[in-house]
């Protein structure tokens, strides 16, 4: 293990990560216990092989300044590095290596990732949030995640072999080419990850390889909903996954529309976009990079008269709240396609994606389904007649929350029933009903054929 490549592999982040943390001369005996549980848990959670603990480095800047740390020192009449391994449950293979960069003496704690069981410092197990460590058990939902990672219940495109073996990476070596970036032979499938532990392609490989096996389809609708007639479907997958993303793309620029607004004119015509490029741009790069493409589904992209939806599957990640997801606090579902997107400059770790999102649509722009997630991008139609004509359309009054969700389920599925909708807003059926008779009364809504057999249309 070259000792010296990686503390300056670490040192290139940007952040401190949880798998990792820095120090100058600091030493806590104790604390530097619940570190090291913290810290090899927080490993198995992100799927890396070990943590580090390295002292020797500007904790904010990520400067290597040296250290005087004694790894050999004696801690209540005990060698140190004894009374750790004595405390630690079950026993880990740690090991302090030091070395010399820039002529300042660094020095490294190299810790396995937990197996089997987490990891515990006198019988209790810490975790990493963010970079402060803190009891496991007071994270439940990253506990139960833990448990399942470690009895390999727990997929990622990383352990998981890919379906197809006869992998080519030409394509792939002429995008990191195009970014300025050359990629070797010889050591590219380590670096990037593409092998499982038992040396199959995995689903990483797959997906960055010149065929994909997986299609990406943006599917256009003559109307608002999805029993609308079909206008067209145009595919972007088969192909290595930053090409694919590349085009999808580039297609949203053919779908924003230019709208030329002479309303008010005095002098030049003012040129308004069909919808907010940039928000586009987000939601589709989160989408395609946070999607849980271990279940064999890729992201859907959806074309109505009114809007765009772009779907992802899965949820947000354990580890994440809902407070942070909005806050653009960046939990990646699938950890090294998120390295690869930063270093080709695809995304940041900035997370301004989803706040970019909000500051244009609002929160509402996100529904947060069973198994996906969903960014709802509106058109910005300047040529409205019911608006220009001044009639009811027009003068409608803002909805609730709840009655926009009534709208946005009855477009996905118009043959929802009233005892789905209750159980998808969590209320009384009754609840359910009146909300609906306002949307109909409204002229929000209205229902298409019988109770039984007819449809919800939105109008």
């Amino acid at each position: 293990m070259n000792i010296k490549s990686i503390v300056l592999e670490l040192c290139s982040y940007n952040d401190e990560q949880e798998w990792f943390e820095f120090k100058e001369n600091w030493f806590q005996p104790e604390a530097l216990g619940e570190y090291v549980s913290a810290l090899s848990n927080a490993a198995a959670f992100h799927y890396r092989e070990y943590a580090y603990f390295v002292w020797g480095v500007a904790n904010d800047t990520h400067e290597i300044v040296g250290t005087d740390f004694n790894q050999y020192r004696e801690y209540n009449k005990e060698p140190y590095q004894n009374y750790l391994a004595r405390n630690l449950s079950p026993s880990i293979s740690f090991s302090f290596e030091e070395t010399m960069i820039e002529g300042n003496r660094v020095v490294v704690l190299i810790i396995p990732a937990a197996e089997e069981i987490p990891t515990a410092f006198r019988e209790k197990r810490y975790i990493r949030i963010g970079s402060s460590k803190a009891s496991l058990k007071d994270y439940p939902k990253r506990e139960i995640q833990l448990f399942k990672i470690l009895d390999r219940r727990t997929e990622t495109i990383e352990t998981l072999p890919a379906k197809y073996q006869e992998l080519s990476f030409s394509k792939l070596f002429g995008y990191y080419g195009s970014k300025g970036i050359v990629l070797r032979e010889k050591t590219f499938v380590k670096n990037l990850g593409l092998k499982t532990s038992r040396g199959e392609y995995n689903m990483l490989a797959q997906l960055l390889s010149d065929d994909s096996h997986i299609p990406i389809r943006v599917s256009i609708f003559d109307g608002k909903t999805k029993g609308s007639p079909l206008f067209s479907v145009r595919e972007f997958g088969n192909n290595c996954l930053l090409y694919s993303l590349d085009e999808l793309l580039r297609y949203g620029d053919v779908l924003n529309l230019i709208q030329t607004d002479e309303r008010e004119r005095v002098v030049e015509r003012k040129e308004v976009p069909l919808f907010d490029n940039k928000a586009f741009r987000e939601a589709v790069i989160n989408a395609v990079l946070h999607n849980k493409w271990v279940e064999g589904n890729e992201p859907m992209i959806s074309v109505f008269s009114d809007r765009i939806e772009i779907l992802s599957r899965g949820t947000i990640p354990p580890a994440q709240t809902m407070e942070g997801f909005f806050l653009g606090e960046s939990i990646p579902v699938n950890e090294k396609l998120s390295e690869i997107f930063l270093q080709l400059h695809i995304s940041e770790k900035s997370g301004r994606g989803v706040p970019k999102i909000i500051e244009v649509y609002g929160k509402d722009a996100f529904t947060f389904r069973e198994n996906s997630i969903v960014v709802t991008i509106p058109f910005q139609r300047i040529h409205n007649p019911q608006i220009a004509l001044g009639n009811k359309t027009g003068d409608k009054k803002p909805l609730n929350e709840r009655r926009r969700k009534i709208i946005t389920e009855m477009r996905n599925d118009p043959n929802i029933t009233t005892a789905q909708l209750r159980v998808i807003l969590g209320c009384a059926e009754t609840t359910v009903e009146n909300n609906i008779s306002y949307l109909r009364k409204n002229g929000y809504i209205e229902r298409v054929g019988s109770r039984k057999s007819g449809y919800w249309k939105v109008i």
